[in-house]
């Protein structure tokens, strides 16, 4: 069963805000980024996700397939010849 809170939305600076009590962060896991998106007339706070998630296992999959390679050919310049170090 849910926990339900009634609270009230407060004016924060020219923005409106919603507190969210200690006790439903704590069921919800929420700790930082959060998104919220509008699904008729409720707003639904998640976790934000992770960017760049699975790009780790994508890459490696990409390169078991040789995938990997890049599309452009390289072209150095003049700059690139006489004054880029490795």
């Amino acid at each position: 069963m849910s926990t339900v809170i009634r609270t009230r939305i407060v004016k924060i600076g020219n923005s409106q805000g919603v507190r969210i009590p200690k006790l439903l962060l704590e069921q919800s896991g929420i700790h930082q980024e959060v998104e919220i998106e509008v699904q008729g007339d409720c707003l639904t706070i998640r976790t934000a996700k992770r960017q760049r998630t699975g790009w780790e296992e994508a890459f490696a999959e990409m390169a078991k397939n040789q995938d990997d390679i890049l599309l452009d050919d390289v072209n150095p310049t003049d700059w690139d010849q006489s004054e880029w170090e490795w």
